[in-house]
Protein backbone atom coordinates (compact mmCIF):
# COMPACT_ATOMS: atom_id res chain seq x y z
CA UNK A 1 0.00 0.00 0.00
CA UNK A 2 1.42 3.35 -1.02
CA UNK A 3 2.53 5.63 1.81
CA UNK A 4 0.24 8.43 0.66
CA UNK A 5 -2.91 6.28 0.68
CA UNK A 6 -3.68 6.09 4.37
CA UNK A 7 -6.92 7.00 6.15
CA UNK A 8 -5.20 9.81 8.09
CA UNK A 9 -3.89 11.37 4.88
CA UNK A 10 -7.30 11.20 3.19
CA UNK A 11 -9.11 12.63 6.22
CA UNK A 12 -6.63 15.54 6.31
CA UNK A 13 -7.34 16.19 2.64
CA UNK A 14 -11.07 16.21 3.40
CA UNK A 15 -10.56 18.73 6.21
CA UNK A 16 -8.53 20.98 3.89
CA UNK A 17 -11.23 20.63 1.25
CA UNK A 18 -13.91 21.93 3.61
CA UNK A 19 -11.75 24.88 4.66
CA UNK A 20 -11.32 25.78 0.99
CA UNK A 21 -15.03 25.35 0.22
CA UNK A 22 -15.98 27.47 3.21
CA UNK A 23 -13.78 30.34 2.04
CA UNK A 24 -15.08 30.12 -1.52
CA UNK A 25 -18.69 30.08 -0.32
CA UNK A 26 -18.27 33.35 1.52
CA UNK A 27 -16.77 35.28 -1.37
CA UNK A 28 -18.83 37.59 -3.56
CA UNK A 29 -21.59 37.86 -0.95
CA UNK A 30 -22.24 34.15 -0.80
CA UNK A 31 -24.10 32.55 2.10
CA UNK A 32 -21.49 29.86 2.78
CA UNK A 33 -21.55 26.10 2.31
CA UNK A 34 -23.72 23.51 4.05
CA UNK A 35 -22.10 20.12 4.62
CA UNK A 36 -24.62 17.30 4.07
CA UNK A 37 -24.17 13.62 4.91
CA UNK A 38 -26.60 10.85 5.81
CA UNK A 39 -24.40 7.80 5.10
CA UNK A 40 -21.14 6.50 3.71
CA UNK A 41 -21.69 5.13 0.21
CA UNK A 42 -18.92 2.82 -1.00
CA UNK A 43 -19.12 2.20 -4.77
CA UNK A 44 -17.00 -0.62 -6.21
CA UNK A 45 -16.66 -0.37 -9.99
CA UNK A 46 -14.38 -1.75 -12.68
CA UNK A 47 -12.13 0.77 -14.38
CA UNK A 48 -13.81 0.00 -17.72
CA UNK A 49 -17.01 1.69 -16.54
CA UNK A 50 -17.96 5.08 -17.95
CA UNK A 51 -16.61 7.55 -15.38
CA UNK A 52 -18.89 10.39 -16.48
CA UNK A 53 -22.04 8.23 -16.38
CA UNK A 54 -21.27 6.92 -12.90
CA UNK A 55 -20.54 10.47 -11.73
CA UNK A 56 -23.91 11.65 -13.06
CA UNK A 57 -25.67 8.84 -11.20
CA UNK A 58 -24.00 9.74 -7.92
CA UNK A 59 -24.67 13.45 -8.42
CA UNK A 60 -28.37 12.71 -8.99
CA UNK A 61 -28.53 10.64 -5.78
CA UNK A 62 -26.85 13.20 -3.54
CA UNK A 63 -29.67 15.77 -3.08
CA UNK A 64 -32.05 13.12 -1.69
CA UNK A 65 -29.41 10.81 -0.15
CA UNK A 66 -26.39 12.99 0.73
CA UNK A 67 -23.37 10.86 1.48
CA UNK A 68 -19.63 10.65 1.80
CA UNK A 69 -19.15 8.74 -1.44
CA UNK A 70 -16.08 6.53 -1.75
CA UNK A 71 -15.68 5.33 -5.33
CA UNK A 72 -13.23 2.45 -5.69
CA UNK A 73 -12.15 1.88 -9.30
CA UNK A 74 -10.67 -1.56 -9.92
CA UNK A 75 -8.10 -1.83 -12.71
CA UNK A 76 -7.45 -5.57 -12.53
CA UNK A 77 -4.12 -7.33 -12.52
CA UNK A 78 -0.90 -5.42 -12.18
CA UNK A 79 1.46 -4.17 -9.54
CA UNK A 80 0.17 -3.86 -5.99
CA UNK A 81 -1.02 -0.26 -5.99
CA UNK A 82 -3.54 2.14 -4.45
CA UNK A 83 -4.07 5.79 -5.36
CA UNK A 84 -6.61 8.36 -4.18
CA UNK A 85 -8.20 11.71 -5.04
CA UNK A 86 -10.55 13.86 -2.92
CA UNK A 87 -13.14 16.32 -4.22
CA UNK A 88 -16.70 17.54 -3.60
CA UNK A 89 -20.19 17.30 -5.11
CA UNK A 90 -22.08 20.58 -4.71
CA UNK A 91 -25.45 21.93 -5.74
CA UNK A 92 -27.51 25.03 -4.96
CA UNK A 93 -31.23 24.51 -4.27
CA UNK A 94 -33.54 26.68 -6.33
CA UNK A 95 -34.09 30.10 -4.79
CA UNK A 96 -31.20 29.83 -2.31
CA UNK A 97 -27.73 31.37 -2.21
CA UNK A 98 -26.02 28.71 -0.13
CA UNK A 99 -24.41 25.66 -1.70
CA UNK A 100 -24.93 22.18 -0.30
CA UNK A 101 -21.88 19.93 -0.66
CA UNK A 102 -20.99 16.28 -0.15
CA UNK A 103 -17.58 14.67 -0.01
CA UNK A 104 -16.33 12.28 -2.63
CA UNK A 105 -13.19 10.14 -2.45
CA UNK A 106 -11.92 8.22 -5.45
CA UNK A 107 -9.55 5.31 -4.85
CA UNK A 108 -7.91 3.33 -7.64
CA UNK A 109 -6.87 -0.20 -6.73
CA UNK A 110 -5.24 -3.13 -8.48
CA UNK A 111 -6.41 -6.67 -7.75
CA UNK A 112 -3.27 -7.48 -5.72
CA UNK A 113 -4.07 -4.49 -3.47
CA UNK A 114 -7.67 -5.47 -2.75
CA UNK A 115 -6.71 -6.95 0.61
CA UNK A 116 -5.55 -3.45 1.63
CA UNK A 117 -8.91 -1.84 0.88
CA UNK A 118 -10.94 -2.74 3.98
CA UNK A 119 -8.36 -1.30 6.45
CA UNK A 120 -8.41 1.95 4.42
CA UNK A 121 -12.19 2.16 3.98
CA UNK A 122 -13.24 1.42 7.55
CA UNK A 123 -11.68 4.55 9.15
CA UNK A 124 -13.11 6.67 6.30
CA UNK A 125 -16.71 5.75 7.17
CA UNK A 126 -18.58 8.63 8.80
CA UNK A 127 -19.08 7.78 12.50
CA UNK A 128 -22.60 6.83 13.66
CA UNK A 129 -24.00 6.76 10.11
CA UNK A 130 -24.80 3.68 8.01
CA UNK A 131 -22.37 2.27 5.46
CA UNK A 132 -23.87 1.19 2.14
CA UNK A 133 -21.74 -0.88 -0.26
CA UNK A 134 -22.80 -0.78 -3.90
CA UNK A 135 -20.87 -3.43 -5.79
CA UNK A 136 -21.05 -2.75 -9.53
CA UNK A 137 -18.29 -5.23 -10.37
CA UNK A 138 -19.67 -8.75 -10.99
CA UNK A 139 -16.23 -10.36 -10.75
CA UNK A 140 -15.54 -8.77 -7.36
CA UNK A 141 -18.54 -10.51 -5.76
CA UNK A 142 -16.77 -13.84 -6.22
CA UNK A 143 -13.49 -12.68 -4.68
CA UNK A 144 -12.72 -13.30 -0.98
CA UNK A 145 -11.59 -9.68 -0.52
CA UNK A 146 -15.16 -8.52 -1.18
CA UNK A 147 -16.48 -10.18 1.95
CA UNK A 148 -14.17 -8.13 4.18
CA UNK A 149 -15.62 -4.97 2.62
CA UNK A 150 -19.22 -6.26 2.82
CA UNK A 151 -18.81 -6.92 6.55
CA UNK A 152 -18.47 -3.14 7.06
CA UNK A 153 -21.89 -2.45 5.60
CA UNK A 154 -25.39 -2.14 6.92
CA UNK A 155 -26.56 -2.85 3.37
CA UNK A 156 -24.94 -4.39 0.28
CA UNK A 157 -26.40 -3.77 -3.19
CA UNK A 158 -25.53 -5.96 -6.19
CA UNK A 159 -26.96 -6.71 -9.64
CA UNK A 160 -27.39 -10.42 -10.32
CA UNK A 161 -28.42 -9.54 -13.87
CA UNK A 162 -24.79 -8.66 -14.61
CA UNK A 163 -23.35 -11.87 -13.12
CA UNK A 164 -23.80 -14.09 -16.15
CA UNK A 165 -25.73 -17.34 -15.74
CA UNK A 166 -28.91 -16.59 -13.77
CA UNK A 167 -28.94 -19.84 -11.78
CA UNK A 168 -25.36 -19.40 -10.55
CA UNK A 169 -25.94 -15.68 -9.92
CA UNK A 170 -28.95 -16.35 -7.69
CA UNK A 171 -26.92 -18.93 -5.80
CA UNK A 172 -24.19 -16.36 -5.10
CA UNK A 173 -26.73 -13.72 -4.07
CA UNK A 174 -28.39 -16.22 -1.72
CA UNK A 175 -24.98 -16.85 -0.14
CA UNK A 176 -24.53 -13.10 0.39
CA UNK A 177 -27.97 -12.88 1.99
CA UNK A 178 -26.78 -15.16 4.79
CA UNK A 179 -24.41 -12.41 5.95
CA UNK A 180 -25.26 -9.81 8.61
CA UNK A 181 -25.92 -6.96 6.16
CA UNK A 182 -29.20 -6.19 4.42
CA UNK A 183 -29.06 -7.19 0.78
CA UNK A 184 -30.42 -5.47 -2.31
CA UNK A 185 -30.44 -6.86 -5.84
CA UNK A 186 -31.25 -4.70 -8.86
CA UNK A 187 -32.79 -7.73 -10.59
CA UNK A 188 -35.44 -7.80 -7.85
CA UNK A 189 -35.87 -4.03 -7.91
CA UNK A 190 -36.53 -4.16 -11.67
CA UNK A 191 -39.69 -6.21 -11.12
CA UNK A 192 -41.23 -3.89 -8.50
CA UNK A 193 -43.58 -2.31 -11.02
CA UNK A 194 -44.47 -5.75 -12.44
CA UNK A 195 -45.50 -6.96 -9.00
CA UNK A 196 -47.57 -3.84 -8.42
CA UNK A 197 -49.40 -4.18 -11.74
CA UNK A 198 -50.06 -7.90 -11.25
CA UNK A 199 -51.42 -7.27 -7.76
CA UNK A 200 -53.75 -4.61 -9.19
CA UNK A 201 -55.20 -7.16 -11.62
CA UNK A 202 -56.54 -9.16 -8.68
CA UNK A 203 -57.94 -6.14 -6.88
CA UNK A 204 -60.81 -6.66 -9.32
CA UNK A 205 -63.33 -8.95 -7.57
CA UNK A 206 -64.17 -10.78 -10.77
CA UNK A 207 -60.52 -11.67 -11.38
CA UNK A 208 -60.00 -12.52 -7.72
CA UNK A 209 -62.85 -15.01 -7.88
CA UNK A 210 -61.00 -16.85 -10.66
CA UNK A 211 -57.68 -16.92 -8.81
CA UNK A 212 -58.23 -20.45 -7.49
CA UNK A 213 -58.48 -21.76 -11.07
CA UNK A 214 -54.90 -20.80 -11.96
CA UNK A 215 -52.90 -23.96 -12.58
CA UNK A 216 -49.76 -22.75 -14.35
CA UNK A 217 -47.33 -19.83 -14.37
CA UNK A 218 -44.97 -19.34 -17.31
CA UNK A 219 -42.16 -16.80 -17.39
CA UNK A 220 -40.16 -16.24 -20.58
CA UNK A 221 -37.14 -13.99 -20.87
CA UNK A 222 -34.36 -12.91 -23.16
CA UNK A 223 -31.04 -11.20 -22.57
CA UNK A 224 -30.02 -10.26 -19.02
CA UNK A 225 -33.52 -10.74 -17.55
CA UNK A 226 -32.74 -14.28 -16.32
CA UNK A 227 -32.47 -13.51 -12.61
CA UNK A 228 -35.43 -11.10 -12.77
CA UNK A 229 -37.49 -13.84 -14.43
CA UNK A 230 -36.77 -16.30 -11.62
CA UNK A 231 -37.57 -13.65 -9.01
CA UNK A 232 -40.86 -12.84 -10.71
CA UNK A 233 -41.83 -16.48 -11.12
CA UNK A 234 -40.94 -17.37 -7.53
CA UNK A 235 -42.85 -14.36 -6.18
CA UNK A 236 -45.98 -15.27 -8.18
CA UNK A 237 -45.82 -18.91 -7.10
CA UNK A 238 -45.39 -17.94 -3.43
CA UNK A 239 -48.26 -15.45 -3.61
CA UNK A 240 -50.54 -18.08 -5.14
CA UNK A 241 -49.50 -20.63 -2.52
CA UNK A 242 -50.42 -18.14 0.23
CA UNK A 243 -53.89 -18.01 -1.35
CA UNK A 244 -54.12 -21.80 -1.34
CA UNK A 245 -53.46 -22.16 -5.07
CA UNK A 246 -50.97 -24.79 -6.25
CA UNK A 247 -49.61 -23.68 -9.64
CA UNK A 248 -46.82 -25.21 -11.69
CA UNK A 249 -44.00 -22.76 -12.55
CA UNK A 250 -42.01 -22.74 -15.77
CA UNK A 251 -39.15 -20.27 -16.42
CA UNK A 252 -37.53 -20.43 -19.84
CA UNK A 253 -35.02 -18.33 -21.73
CA UNK A 254 -35.34 -17.71 -25.46
CA UNK A 255 -33.44 -15.85 -28.20
CA UNK A 256 -34.83 -12.64 -29.63
CA UNK A 257 -33.33 -9.79 -27.66
CA UNK A 258 -33.99 -8.49 -24.18
CA UNK A 259 -37.57 -9.16 -23.02
CA UNK A 260 -39.61 -10.41 -20.09
CA UNK A 261 -43.08 -11.99 -20.11
CA UNK A 262 -45.19 -13.66 -17.43
CA UNK A 263 -48.43 -15.57 -18.00
CA UNK A 264 -50.87 -17.03 -15.46
CA UNK A 265 -53.32 -19.57 -16.90
CA UNK A 266 -56.17 -21.72 -15.73
CA UNK A 267 -59.80 -22.59 -16.37
CA UNK A 268 -61.57 -19.38 -17.38
CA UNK A 269 -58.61 -17.08 -16.73
CA UNK A 270 -55.51 -15.91 -18.58
CA UNK A 271 -53.38 -13.04 -17.31
CA UNK A 272 -50.30 -11.92 -19.23
CA UNK A 273 -47.80 -9.11 -18.65
CA UNK A 274 -45.20 -8.41 -21.34
CA UNK A 275 -42.72 -5.60 -21.88
CA UNK A 276 -42.31 -4.04 -25.31
CA UNK A 277 -39.69 -1.30 -25.42
CA UNK A 278 -40.83 1.23 -22.76
CA UNK A 279 -44.36 -0.14 -22.46
CA UNK A 280 -45.94 -2.86 -20.36
CA UNK A 281 -48.86 -4.66 -22.01
CA UNK A 282 -51.37 -6.21 -19.59
CA UNK A 283 -53.94 -8.69 -20.87
CA UNK A 284 -56.70 -10.29 -18.80
CA UNK A 285 -58.68 -12.75 -20.92
CA UNK A 286 -60.06 -10.64 -23.81
CA UNK A 287 -59.26 -7.26 -22.25
CA UNK A 288 -55.90 -5.53 -22.55
CA UNK A 289 -54.25 -2.20 -21.90
CA UNK A 290 -50.80 -0.69 -22.11
CA UNK A 291 -48.98 1.40 -19.49
CA UNK A 292 -45.67 3.23 -19.59
CA UNK A 293 -42.75 1.28 -18.13
CA UNK A 294 -39.46 3.06 -18.92
CA UNK A 295 -36.26 1.08 -18.58
CA UNK A 296 -35.08 1.76 -15.02
CA UNK A 297 -31.80 3.64 -14.79
CA UNK A 298 -29.13 2.89 -12.21
CA UNK A 299 -30.18 6.12 -10.49
CA UNK A 300 -33.81 5.00 -10.12
CA UNK A 301 -32.83 1.50 -9.00
CA UNK A 302 -30.34 2.74 -6.40
CA UNK A 303 -32.73 5.43 -5.23
CA UNK A 304 -35.32 2.74 -4.49
CA UNK A 305 -32.75 0.54 -2.72
CA UNK A 306 -31.53 3.42 -0.55
CA UNK A 307 -35.12 3.95 0.58
CA UNK A 308 -35.26 0.38 1.98
CA UNK A 309 -33.66 0.52 5.41
CA UNK A 310 -35.11 -2.62 7.01
CA UNK A 311 -35.06 -6.27 6.10
CA UNK A 312 -37.71 -7.12 3.51
CA UNK A 313 -39.23 -10.54 4.33
CA UNK A 314 -40.87 -10.73 0.88
CA UNK A 315 -37.51 -10.34 -0.85
CA UNK A 316 -35.81 -12.79 1.53
CA UNK A 317 -38.46 -15.43 0.88
CA UNK A 318 -38.49 -14.84 -2.88
CA UNK A 319 -34.70 -15.01 -3.12
CA UNK A 320 -34.63 -18.31 -1.24
CA UNK A 321 -37.39 -19.72 -3.47
CA UNK A 322 -35.83 -18.43 -6.70
CA UNK A 323 -32.41 -19.88 -5.84
CA UNK A 324 -33.97 -23.23 -4.92
CA UNK A 325 -36.16 -23.40 -8.05
CA UNK A 326 -33.39 -22.29 -10.38
CA UNK A 327 -30.89 -24.72 -8.85
CA UNK A 328 -33.03 -27.70 -7.75
CA UNK A 329 -30.00 -30.00 -7.34
CA UNK A 330 -29.16 -28.05 -4.13
CA UNK A 331 -32.13 -29.47 -2.29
Amino acid sequence: MGATVTPDHILKELADLWVSLGKEGQTDGGAGVLRACSMTLVVLADESEDVAKLGETLAALMPEHPARAIVVRLHGAGERALAEHVYSQCWMPFGQRRQICCEQIEITASDPALADLAPVLLPLAVPDLPVIVWCRSPRLVEMPEFHAIAEMARKVVVDSGEMGDAQSALRRVADLARGPALLGDFSWTRVTRWREMLAQVFENRRNLALLEHISGVRVNFGGAYGAAAWYLGAWVQNALADAGVDARLSVEGAPGGKFLRVKLEGEGIRVELARTDDRLAIAVNDLSNVTNLPQPTDYLLMREELGIVRRDPVFDRTLASAARLAYPTNE
